[in-house]
């Protein structure tokens, strides 16, 4: 990781105060181009579509392909995101993404584009993007501190958004006057300045002490976390919900010009224009909204104000209604995501921050994908304005989902915590050693049982999300003051990962347990191997695994 760049002086407080990061703000004003080609080649490819066919499920299906690679190859690049460097990875993420526009200039220049190929080059498109992603989000809190964190999210919806608001009015022009290979080249053209401006970080990575994770179990380790972890679970089932019914309004957007509006390109990329300018002007207001409400109380009323303005859509046949319901449209979106974003992003650690993020953009852009073909075959069969009404329908009573899944209070991630000091150890490891038992030994007294079970469940869900497998606690019958916790790790290596995971507020859970215990001895800790012998190499590599692995300075030794 790297410290947040040295700000340059200046009161300028709010939405604002990330830029004062250079880092951040070389990066953003970057990016801030990619998204503007990105957006100029999506109005390319969706009127080329309409142009090689009338079918609106193939129409959709552009959105689809750019979108779904994100729902299959988010938490692989999670994972990646979070074993190695993010510059690089979205260095190479961005080189893939260039590769695909090229390709998509080449072939339209030589006349040999089909439904099928521009639906496989845009496929190829996403799946940078999916890579970039996870790579890209996880990095904003190595370039601003965490107080700043929920503007430079806010920000990065700006940057996209004010590319949405002026991107397909451009593209729309760059189309009309030279054709889908037009956009396809200058989308190319600009992924240039981000690339440009991730070679100048100097990005200054803090090695681990600890090797890391294969991929395969770094993913299953990522899983487990969001699995174990409600707050983010219950934004990620919110925000799919919200995906599958709102993605109508951008997968049928094309069909609305055309055949509700009986517009051209032109007209489409003001549509897609008026969508951004409010998704901006939503941003902009998001600080405000964040005071003014809760996190439910918020995505309630966006969710009643997106519905409305998606029936006025399918109602209107004038451009300056349908433009103003999608500026509300917009507006609401934007506010909806950055919420649900800054969630994912405040409740997982840097450790796991780009495998929940994946989860998360895996889960939005998955559900929008998924919607978006659904709401083309619902258009083929019954038409645009009656898909965008079911649509707002369902979006209209949506909200009651928060009597089921109300959305969690967003408060600053935890902090991460020092590495814990060596355990003793004296049998040989390495750190193939395993399965490793832990047991915990609690003395507590028969008025506090109740209490301390209670904050037991507490424990079980960080241990576990932090790798422990097979957790419980269990109280001694013969003498019930004596409570015992009990879990166990694949191997030493899995173990030492697990401990050192905990964020400070996670080992304040740890230290509130240890206050329960009573007694003039400590808490008793058992860490026992399995296997003893069958599980290490003793004439190649036995020795002892604590002092090799872990550094000789690791301070505040823990019980754990």
């Amino acid at each position: 990781m790297t410290h947040p760049s040295k700000p340059v002086p200046s009161g300028t407080d709010g939405i604002t105060a990330p830029l004062r990061y250079p880092n951040f703000r070389r990066i953003w004003l970057a990016s801030l181009l990619t998204n503007l080609g990105i957006l100029i080649q999506g109005v390319g490819a969706a009127w080329a579509m309409t142009q090689m066919t009338s079918s609106a499920d193939q129409v959709a299906l552009v959105q689809t392909a750019l979108l779904l690679p994100i729902m299959l190859i988010a938490m692989p690049a999670g994972a990646i995101a979070d074993m190695h460097d993010r510059r690089i990875v979205g260095l190479i993420a961005l080189s893939i993404e260039l590769c695909g526009a090229t390709a998509l200039t080449a072939l339209d220049w030589s006349g040999l584009t089909t439904p099928n190929l521009l639906l496989a080059f845009c496929f190829i498109v996403g799946s940078g993007m999916a890579l970039m992603g996870p790579a890209w989000q996880s990095s904003v809190s190595e370039q601003v501190p965490s107080e700043a964190l929920p503007a430079a999210v806010a920000l990065n919806g700006i940057s996209y958004n004010i590319a949405r608001s002026v991107g397909p009015a451009i593209g729309g022009i760059v189309v009309a006057a030279a054709g889908a290979m037009a956009a396809f080249a200058l989308n190319a053209l600009l992924y240039l300045p981000l690339i440009l401006a991730l070679f100048l970080w100097k990005r200054i990575s803090k090695p681990s002490p600890l090797p890391p994770e294969k991929l395969s179990r770094a993913m299953v380790s990522g899983v487990r976390y969001i699995i174990n972890s409600p707050s983010i679970r219950i934004v990620l089932m919110r925000s799919m919900v919200i995906g599958v019914i709102g993605g109508a309004i951008i997968a049928l957007m094309p069909l609305v010009t055309r055949d509700l509006l009986h517009g051209g390109a032109q007209t489409y990329g003001m549509m897609l224009s008026a969508f951004g300018l409010g998704a901006v002007i939503g941003a902009l207001n998001i600080t405000e909204l964040r005071k003014r409400m809760s996190g439910e109380a918020a995505i309630r009323a966006c969710t009643l104000s997106m519905g409305g303005a998606m029936a006025a859509v399918a109602l209107s046949r004038e451009p300056v209604l349908t433009a103003a319901a999608l500026i509300l449209a917009g507006a609401v979106w934007m506010m909806s995501w950055v919420l649900f974003s800054v969630g994912v992003q405040l409740s997982a650690p840097r450790w796991v921050a780009g495998r929940s993020l994946a989860a998360y953009q895996a889960v939005s852009s998955g559900g929008i994908a998924v919607g978006s073909w659904a709401w083309g075959q619902l258009t083929d069969a019954a038409g645009v304005d009656t898909a965008l009404l079911v649509s707002a329908a369902l979006m209209l009573v949506s909200p009651l989902l928060g009597f089921w899944l109300p959305m969690p209070r967003i408060s600053e991630r935890g902090q991460e915590a020092e590495m814990l000091a060596d355990p003793e150890v004296r049998l040989a490891l390495t750190g193939r050693s395993g399965p490793l038992v832990v047991e915990i030994e609690y003395r507590v007294a028969q008025e506090n049982a109740r209490p301390f079970h209670h904050l037991m469940h507490e424990i079980q869900l960080f241990r576990q999300r932090n790798g422990a497998y097979g957790w419980s606690i269990a109280r001694d019958i013969a003498d019930p003051e004596l409570w015992t916790e009990r879990y166990h790790c694949p191997t030493w290596l899995d173990y030492l990962r697990q401990r050192n995971r905990s964020t400070q507020s996670e080992r304040a859970l740890d230290r509130q347990a240890v206050a329960f215990h009573i007694g003039s001895q400590p808490v008793r800790v058992r860490r026992m191997l399995e296997r003893p012998f069958g599980s290490v190499r003793w004439k190649e590599d036995a020795h002892n695994a604590a002092n090799n692995i872990l550094p000789a300075d690791c301070k505040h030794g823990g019980r754990q």
